[in-house]
């Protein structure tokens, strides 16, 4: 009888549930709304996007908020000043606007103010002035301000579609955004139209992202990125921090940048755009370890390989130089990592050949679009690699000629340290439902290069910090890093490249041999230095440090 008793008791809620929120959910939702919607309008919706701290908790990004907006009925209106009389002591309403409304007589609805909180929505409804309504409004918000809005993206309107238009916001506007013939659809609505059929996940569906971003770590590098462009001025900066494990994007920023909570701000809309995903660069010498790992994985070259660096080499009758012009005489491949030499980068590709070289830079993915989930991710300007001269392959060798994305590079970089896999960089974790079970998004791994060749390669750039970075002065008793600078020509517009630009390039992991973090660095045409050894080197410690010491990362020597 109990059990009886139970399941009968079972069956009514449910049956409940299916009236209210099936048979009268529209009429309900009507009925508590109806007071606050506006003229030929829908209340705003639209699915939140979520930061993720180090133990997985989840930080709102973007959301919604709520508030009022006052509105005037100029036809029924009447003895305006006592009105205005009235609102102003309320809330805050500039005369000429107030009185410019009222004189369109024949308009029955003007907004006089918006944003309104309750408490004083509720003061001027019970006000009880006839022609004076109060209607609930929702906007998009971001509680971080300028925090990630570049990858966070803004909603806009365009024509009259109000939508994601930049960052996540538009990647994933088939999740976020709300169609209102949909919005009543949920749980039980599912149930009971589609008993058989299985619930897919793969469909896009309405609901919530959940991003890999650390605030505290992203308002860190965002702080850095300040302090940086303060002390070496440049064009451009930008910073991305990822695991290389599996391609997590744990902060990434750039400035210029922008508040989406206020976009009066904004002079140029170009700031809305991420530079990390959508804008190419020649990267420089960073290059020069994926070239050497391409001759260690196919044998060409060991570590221990020598050859004789006389500072220059004539290809195809052009020249190409050291950064300082100067010969080291002969030299093994550590020295040329240490040392930064373009002839050892061209030395190497010599004994690739152009076909091998180009079919490792092709496995790197320098020739794709990186994959990760934002809008307009670019491909790299990589033709050069399909010269039947050398010339071209050996430039591109120590990074000067091809262009890639910073996310690009970072993605390419990544292999050598996670033990050779490419990964897929990506900023959501997971998608979850209004209703249901959240879905965690996978993303596609390959192997490139051989595990010990990235360990070799590792070993490499970590004598390089150990040794040559600074003078060594930087290195971290306990802990092993491996890192590379670069410093590369920026193309002239009147072809060429100019002689007073550069683009400097810093990347690092750690630790070495297990890598948690690796984190790249940019600064466009810095003034007052030549080099990324000057601008880069403390910035990128300095991060370094942080996510050791946040992250409580143990010690690895």
């Amino acid at each position: 009888m109990l059990s009886i008793c139970i399941l009968v008791f079972g069956l009514f809620l449910i049956g409940r549930l299916y009236i209210v929120q099936i048979v009268k959910g529209e009429e309900f939702t009507y009925r508590a709304d109806r007071q606050y919607i506006r003229p030929s309008q829908s209340l705003f919706d639209r699915g939140n996007i979520f930061f993720t701290t180090k133990n997985g908790e989840h930080v709102s990004a973007a959301t919604l908020k709520t508030g009022y907006v006052v509105s005037i009925n100029p036809s029924i209106l009447a003895n305006p000043e006592d009105v205005y009389s009235k609102l102003s002591t309320i809330i805050e309403i500039d005369p000429d606007d107030f009185y410019r409304k009222v004189a369109k007589s024949t308009d029955p609805y003007e907004e006089i103010a918006d944003r309104v909180p309750q408490n004083l929505a509720d003061q001027i409804q019970a006000l009880g002035i006839g022609g004076v309504g109060v209607y609930k409004e929702k906007w998009r918000y971001y509680p971080g301000d300028q925090m990630a809005a570049q990858t966070l993206g803004l909603v806009a309107y365009s024509g009259d579609e109000l939508a994601g238009r930049y960052g996540l916001e538009r990647y994933y506007e088939q999740v976020l955004g709300r169609n209102k013939s949909d919005v009543y659809v949920n749980f039980f609505a599912e149930i009971f139209s589609n008993i058989k059929k299985t619930i897919s996940y793969s469909q896009a569906r309405e609901g919530n992202i959940v991003t890999s971003i650390e605030p505290t770590v992203q308002a860190f590098l965002h702080q850095k990125l300040i302090t940086l462009q303060e002390t070496w001025p440049g064009d451009l900066v930008g910073a991305i921090i990822m695991d290389p494990r599996n391609g997590e994007i744990i902060a990434m920023d750039s400035l210029p940048t922008f508040n989406p909570n206020d976009l009066s701000e904004v002079e140029d809309i170009s700031v809305f755009a991420n530079p990390l995903v959508e804008n190419v660069y020649e990267m420089g010498s960073i290059v020069k370890p994926l070239t050497l790992a391409a001759g260690i994985d196919t044998g060409v070259v060991t570590i221990n390989t020598t050859y004789y660096d006389a500072g220059y080499l004539v290809l195809n009758g052009l020249r190409i130089e050291n950064y300082d012009g100067q010969g080291r005489g002969t030299v093994d491949m550590q020295e040329v990592i240490n040392h930064s030499l373009n002839t050892g980068a061209a030395f190497i590709e010599s004994r690739l050949g152009n076909q091998t070289f180009t079919e490792y830079m092709t496995a790197y993915g320098l020739r794709d679009p990186s994959g990760i989930d934002l809008p307009n991710d670019t491909t790299g300007l990589t033709s050069n690699l399909d010269s039947p001269r050398d010339i071209e392959h050996a430039t591109a060798s120590y990074g000067q000629g091809i262009a890639i994305t910073p996310m690009a590079i970072t993605r390419a970089l990544a292999v050598l340290a996670n033990g050779g896999k490419l990964v897929t960089p990506h900023v959501v974790r997971e998608i979850d439902p209004d209703v249901g079970l959240a879905k965690k998004v996978e993303y596609d791994t390959k192997r490139v290069i051989k595990e010990s060749t990235a360990e070799e390669i590792s070993r490499v750039l970590t004598v390089a910090v150990d040794e040559a970075l600074l003078g060594g002065t930087v290195s971290l008793d306990r802990y092993s890093v491996a890192a590379k600078t670069g410093t590369a020509q920026i193309a002239s517009s009147n072809g060429g490249y100019s002689e007073y630009e550069s683009m400097h390039t810093f990347f690092g992991y750690f630790p070495s041999y297990d890598a948690r973090f690796i984190v790249f660095f940019f600064d466009k045409n810095p003034r007052g230095a030549r080099y990324a050894s000057e601008t880069l080197t403390y910035p990128f410690m300095d991060i370094t440090q942080f996510l050791i010491n946040y992250y409580d990362i143990p010690p690895d020597r």
